[in-house]
This record gives C-alpha cells, structure tokens and sequence, in this order.
C-alpha cells in the first residue's frame, strides 16, 4: 500500500554526475534546488510550486564538458524518486491534463502513470524549426526540455503527452511545459476519494 506521507529520497552517483533528490508527494510546494545550471533550478522550483510537492535536489555534473548529463540525469534520479514515492499508485486519479497560457505561449501537457515509459514531444512547425538553435534563458538550449523529459518519464514509468502550439519566446516554452507538466502531476497522483485504496487499472496493476 501506499505510505500516508508519499515521501521517498534516491541518489545516483556516476562518472558523469552526483545526483540527490527527496520528493514529498503530499506538500506545500517548497523547493531547494542546486544544480550548477540556474535556468534549470528555476523551472524545478516551477515544478515543485505548481505541482504542490516539496522537492529537494542537489546535483552536481560535469558541466565543464556540457550540461546534458546534469539535466539528464536529474530526470533520471526525479523519475525514480517519484515511483517510489507512488508506492504501488493504489488510491490514485492516474491520468492528468493541462492547457496553460504563458505570455503569448500555449502548451498543454497529457500524462497517464501506466507503467508504461513514452514521451511524445510536438512542437509547432516555426518553434520546431527554431528550437535547435534556441536558448531557453541563461544560455539553457531548450532542446535539453526534451532530454530532460524522456528521461523523467522513462524513470517514472509514465505516458507523457507535451504539446507547444504557439509562442515567439525560448523561455516562455520551457516555463509553460514545466507548469503544465506540475498542474498535469498534481491532478494524477492525488488520491480519488471514492476508491482510495484501490489500483486504478482492470488490470490490478500499474507497477
């Protein structure tokens, strides 16, 4: 069963990174998050607020070489993190969706905690055709949002749906997907109060 505080802490250490992350499901949003990469921490700490968890993460990386590997491999360590602390997702809505607006931005995120790990990331035709070279703030390439995400899904076993339709601005795509990915996270792991104690699949099974 589930614990009554949804709290799990894992750490990864390789040749390429050190990562720590502790995840309270059930929080207030509070956040302490170090990476070495500003721009990141800023939309962790995005995510954290708007999903309601109480987030910690220290990582550390080879950002000399470049910052794929910390970004990455917080994903990684983040998708972990969050399995755990599902348990075995016993009460749970499962599947969350949201459409947000961020300036002259709009994404919509889709996710489903089936056990089964897939990313799918469409961006809009003149944000695909700019996104390789653009930088999301603080000289972050907005490509690694992606890298970032298939990592996080692949690791927490979900179905993850992100969608940019529009937008002019780098930063305002990687904001808009991280809100609309915490608000998708917060709608699917609360805890349905008509079946609180049962595994939302016919299967009996999401693990």
């Amino acid at each position: 069963m589930n614990s009554p505080t949804r709290y799990a802490s894992v750490r990864r250490k390789t040749g390429e990174t050190s990562i720590a992350v502790e995840l309270t499901l059930d929080g207030l949003g509070q956040a302490s998050i170090r990476t070495g990469l500003a721009f990141f921490d800023h939309m962790l700490h995005l995510l954290a607020r708007h999903s309601m968890m109480n987030l910690n993460i220290e990582a550390t990386g080879d950002l000399e070489v470049d910052s794929h590997h910390t970004v990455e491999d917080t994903g990684i360590v983040l998708g972990q993190t969050l399995h755990q602390a599902l348990g075995d997702r016993a009460g749970i809505v499962r599947y969350g969706a949201f459409l947000l607006p961020m300036d002259e931005t709009l994404a919509r995120v889709a996710l489903d905690f089936s056990g089964r790990p897939l990313l799918v990331f469409r961006l809009a035709p003149e944000i695909a055709a700019a996104a390789s070279a653009s930088q999301s703030g603080n000289g972050f390439p907005f490509g690694l949002v992606e890298e970032f995400l298939r990592a996080f899904a692949t690791h927490a076993g979900l179905t993850l749906h992100v969608e940019i339709f529009y937008g002019k601005d780098p930063h305002h795509w990687a904001e808009a997907v991280f809100k609309a990915l915490a608000r998708a996270l917060d709608a699917a792991t609360r805890i349905d109060a008509r079946a609180p104690q049962a595994v939302p699949s016919t299967k009996g099974t999401l693990v």
